[in-house]
C-alpha cells in the first residue's frame, strides 16, 4: 500500500529530444539530466520525435512538466519548426504546464518574444549542471502540480499525508477500523486508503468549515466563482436537488407568488411545498416525439408574470432535459422586469461557460463585473458531477448579485438549513477539482473533445439513416437538422457532409429557426438552441404530421435491447431515447453504441426470438421474436393514441385548488386515501404525479385530477393499459402505486 501511494504522488515530466540516449555530447548532457531527475522521484517519459511528443501528451494528462530540445528534428531549412509547433500545441492545451527549453547561448539569444512567452525557462544543456537544473524543474513541476487542484483539494492531499491520529469522528478513523473485521477489510481494500483517510470530520480546522465558509473550503468557493463567472459560489454535497431548496428558501416567504418552469426538476417543486408560496407555471411545449420544448416567449411576457401582483422568485430550466438552451439575454429581456430574482436551474448544463459554441446561452455569461447593480439578481444551480467531473452529490450554487441581493449572511442561514453538518470532503474536493478542470485553455479543449464525439456520433448516425431512407428502409435518425447553412458562404449542406469545425463552432447550425420541420416547435429564431451533447436517437414511427405510422416501434423496446448488450442510456422517451455525450465519452465508447444500433436493425428484420436479444422479457411473450414485438407495441400505440394523450394531458394546467404546501399539511395529517386511478375524478392530487417519460409534474399536489374525458385521467390510464399489456415495458410513475396492474393515487378526503 505504501508504494502504492507513493507511485501515485510522484511526478512526471515528457523529455523530448532526439539525442537522449545516444553518444554525443548533448545526448550524455541529457542522459544525466535524466538520471537526476528520477533519482529524486520524477518518472521521465522520453519522446525522440514530434509525433512520439504530441501522442504521448495527448494520452498522458498526468505529465507536469515538458522538455523540449529547441533543435527538435533539425531540419536545415528550418531547424526549429518542430520545436515551435509542439510549443504551440502544447499551449492551445494547456497554457500552465511548465515547459523548459533545452538549447544553447547562442541560440538561446536569438528567441522571439513568441517563443519566449510560451515558455517557462531556458536550460543550457552543455553548461549547467545536471542537480542545479533538475532542481529547477523538480521546484517548477511541484509548484504546477500543487495548483492543479485548487485549494482545498490540495489543502486535503497534504492533510492527509500528515498522517495524524484521529480522536474525533468519523468512527472508522481513517479506515482502521474496517481493517478490523473480514466484511469491513474487503471493503477498505476495494476503495483503498486514500479514500478513508480523506473522510474527515469538521474537527480537522486546517481544512476550513463548509458551513461556515471558512479556510481552504472559503478558497475553493472564491476559486470556483471566480472560474465559473459568479460574484459569489457556494459548494453543496447534498447534489443540486438541495441546491435549488437552499435558493428557494433564501428567496421566498410563506404566501408570496411565484412563477415556475412546468418543466421544473421536482425540487422546485419541494422548494414550492417548503416555503408555502403560490406557484404559477410557465408552460412549456411537445414536439411529435415527446419532446420537452422551451417556454415560448410569448408565456413569459412581462404583462403576463406581473398579472395579479409581481412574483418574488421566477425559476427556468436551462438547458431542458433533451438539451435545449434559452438565449439567455432574450429571458431576461423579458422577465428582467417582473422579477428581482432569476433562478436558472442548470444542472445538466455545467459546461456551458467553457465553450463559444454555448456563447450567451448560459445564466453566468460574461463576466460578474459587468453584471448591472439595478438588474436581477441571478441564481444558477450546477450539478458538477453530471457532465463536468466531480463526485456524485457535488454541486455549486453561483450567484450574480444585482438588485434585492441576498447578502451572504443571510442566505448561509438557509444552507446552514439544508447542508450536513458532516460532509463527505472528497465530494467538496472533487467540486474544486471540477473548477480546475474548466480553468483556463483546458476547460474548452475538454468540452470541445466531447462536442466533437457528439457531432461525430451525429454524422455516423445520419449517414447510415440517409443510405438507408434512400433504398426505402428504415434505421435510427439523430434528432438534429437534416442540414445546415454555412455563413461563411451561405451554402446549405447535407448535416452528415458538414465540416465538423462548423458544426462544433457554429451555434446557427443548431438553433431552433422558425419553420424547420426537424425541432417541431413554433420559435422566435435565435431563441433557442439545441445542445449537441446531449443526442437523442429517435425510433421510427412517427411522421412529420405527428401521425403514428404503421410500421415503426416505440423507444422502449430499443431500450431494453441495449441493456442486453450492456449499454445503459440517459433517458426514455416514447419515440427518442437521450444519451449524454460528457467528458468521459470516446470514440470507442460510441462506436460501440453504433455497432448495437446495426445490430438492432439486423435482429430486427430477421425477427430474431427474443431469447436471443432480449431474455430479461422473453418469458413474457412466448415464441415471439424482435419485431413481432415491435408491431405488437406499435399497433397500440397507434389504436389508443397514447403519444397524443401525452401531450393533451402536458399541454394543460389543472385546477389548482389549494398550494402544494397546504396539500401537503393534510397528507401529514393523514386527511387522504388511496383509490383506484379509474375512480379518481373530480378529486385532489395529495402528492404529485410524475410520469417518466418525460419526469415533469403532470399533476401537482393541491391540483383537481379532472373528468374521466379530461386529459389526466385519460393519460394516466393509457398508461396503465400499457403496463397491462406489455410486462417488462412498465412506466415509472411517481406518486402511482401499482399493484397487480392497477395504478392507485393518493387523494386528499
Amino acid at each position: 500500500m505504501i508504494e502504492r501511494r507513493s507511485k501515485i504522488l510522484r511526478h512526471r515530466v515528457l523529455f523530448v529530444e532526439d539525442d537522449l540516449g545516444s553518444a554525443s555530447a548533448a545526448g550524455r548532457a541529457a542522459q544525466l539530466l535524466k538520471t537526476e531527475l528520477e533519482l529524486n522521484d520524477v518518472d521521465v517519459v522520453g519522446a525522440p520525435s514530434l509525433a512520439d511528443a504530441k501522442g504521448l501528451f495527448l494520452s498522458d494528462a498526468g505529465l507536469h512538466g515538458i522538455l523540449l530540445d529547441w533543435t527538435l528534428g533539425g531540419g536545415e531549412d528550418a531547424p526549429h519548426a518542430e520545436a515551435m509547433a509542439l510549443l504551440d500545441f502544447i499551449r492551445s492545451r494547456n497554457e500552465k504546464i511548465p515547459v523548459f527549453l533545452l538549447t544553447d547561448r547562442e541560440k538561446g539569444s536569438g528567441l522571439s518574444e513568441e517563443v519566449l512567452s510560451q515558455v517557462s525557462e531556458l536550460v543550457w544543456l552543455m553548461e549547467d549542471s545536471a542537480p542545479f537544473v533538475g532542481g529547477r524543474i523538480q521546484a517548477a513541476v511541484k509548484s504546477y502540480a500543487k495548483k492543479l487542484l485548487g485549494p482545498m483539494a490540495s489543502a486535503l492531499i497534504e492533510f492527509d499525508l500528515v498522517h495524524e491520529y484521529s480522536w474525533h469522528t468519523p468512527g472508522h478513523t481513517g479506515g482502521t477500523a474496517f481493517q478490523k473485521s473480514p466484511s469491513g477489510r474487503l471493503f477498505y481494500d476495494y476503495f483503498g486508503e486514500a479514500m478513508f483517510r480523506s473522510d474527515l470530520s469538521v474537527s480537522v480546522g486546517e481544512l476550513g468549515s463548509l458551513l461556515d465558509h471558512t479556510g481552504p473550503i472559503a478558497e475553493g468557493e472564491r476559486y470556483a466563482a471566480k472560474v465559473f463567472g459568479a460574484h459569489r459560489t457556494y459548494s453543496v454535497t447534498n447534489g443540486t436537488s438541495t441546491s435549488n431548496r437552499i435558493i428557494w428558501m433564501a428567496c421566498v416567504g410563506r404566501g408570496q407568488k411565484v412563477w415556475v418552469d412546468r418543466n421544473c426538476h421536482k425540487s422546485s417543486e419541494q422548494g414550492i411545498t417548503l416555503t408555502g408560496a403560490e406557484p404559477c407555471y410557465l408552460r412549456t411545449t411537445r414536439n411529435r416525439y415527446g419532446i420537452i420544448g422551451p417556454i415560448p416567449p410569448e408565456n413569459l411576457r412581462e404583462e403576463i408574470l406581473v398579472e395579479g401582483g409581481k412574483p418574488q422568485h421566477i425559476v427556468i430550466t436551462n438547458s431542458t432535459y433533451d438539451g435545449l438552451t434559452y438565449n439567455v439575454d432574450r429571458v431576461l429581456e423579458l422577465v428582467g422586469g417582473a422579477s428581482d430574482r432569476i433562478h436558472f436551474d442548470e444542472a445538466w448544463y455545467a459546461y456551458a461557460r467553457f465553450h463559444p459554441l454555448y456563447r450567451g446561452r448560459f445564466a453566468m455569461r460574461g463576466e460578474a463585473k459587468a453584471h448591472p447593480a439595478d438588474a436581477p439578481t441571478i441564481f444558477a444551480t450546477h450539478s458538477t458531477h453530471k457532465l463536468l467531473a466531480a463526485l456524485s452529490q457535488a454541486s455549486f450554487i453561483h450567484i450574480r448579485e444585482g438588485r434585492r441581493n441576498i447578502d451572504h449572511a443571510r442566505f448561509n442561514e438557509s444552507f446552514m438549513m439544508h447542508a450536513s453538518t458532516s460532509p463527505f470532503y472528497p465530494i467538496i474536493a472533487s467540486n474544486d477539482v471540477s473548477a480546475s478542470m474548466m480553468d483556463g485553455k483546458g476547460g474548452e479543449v475538454l468540452v470541445e473533445e466531447s462536442l466533437r464525439e457528439a457531432v461525430a456520433f451525429r454524422q455516423t448516425v445520419t449517414r447510415l439513416w440517409r443510405r438507408h431512407d434512400e433504398s426505402g428502409d428504415w434505421f435510427f435518425q439523430t434528432w438534429n437538422p437534416k442540414s445546415v447553412e454555412d455563413p461563411g458562404t451561405g451554402k446549405r449542406v447535407a448535416f452528415e457532409e458538414a465540416s465538423p469545425d462548423l458544426l462544433v463552432r457554429e451555434p446557427s447550425c443548431w438553433v431552433l429557426h422558425p419553420g424547420d420541420a426537424w425541432h417541431g416547435f413554433e420559435l422566435e429564431d435565435g431563441y433557442c438552441m439545441l445542445d449537441p451533447i446531449k443526442v437523442s436517437v429517435l425510433t421510427p414511427g412517427v411522421e412529420e404530421d405527428g401521425t403514428i405510422s404503421e410500421k415503426g416501434f416505440p423507444a422502449a423496446l430499443l431500450t431494453a435491447y441495449l441493456d442486453a448488450r450492456g449499454i445503459v442510456v440517459e433517458k426514455t422517451g416514447d419515440y427518442a431515447v437521450l444519451f449524454l455525450f460528457s467528458l468521459g465519452i470516446t470514440n470507442a465508447k460510441w462506436s460501440t453504441l453504433v455497432h448495437s444500433l446495426l445490430a438492432f436493425k439486423s435482429d430486427y428484420d430477421k425477427n430474431a426470438p427474443l431469447e436471443e436479444c432480449i431474455p430479461s422479457v422473453a418469458g413474457n411473450y412466448p415464441g415471439m421474436g424482435l419485431r413481432d414485438l415491435a408491431q405488437k407495441m406499435q399497433a397500440v400505440m397507434k389504436e389508443t393514441g397514447l403519444l397524443q394523450a401525452q401531450g393533451h394531458a402536458f399541454a394543460a394546467l389543472p385546477e389548482q385548488e389549494m398550494t402544494p404546501s397546504e396539500s401537503y399539511q393534510k397528507l401529514i395529517a393523514g386527511e387522504v386515501e388511496k383509490i383506484p386511478v379509474d375512480k379518481a375524478a373530480g378529486r385532489v392530487a395529495a402528492t404529485g404525479l410524475v410520469p417518466y417519460p418525460p419526469g415533469i409534474p403532470m399533476v401537482m399536489p393541491g391540483e383537481r385530477l379532472g373528468t374521466d374525458g379530461e386529459p389526466f385521467l385519460s393519460y394516466l390510464r393509457a398508461i396503465q393499459n400499457w403496463d397491462r399489456l406489455f410486462p417488462g415495458f412498465c412506466h415509472d410513475t411517481h406518486g402511482v402505486e401499482s399493484e397487480d396492474g392497477v395504478y392507485n393515487i393518493l387523494v386528499l378526503k
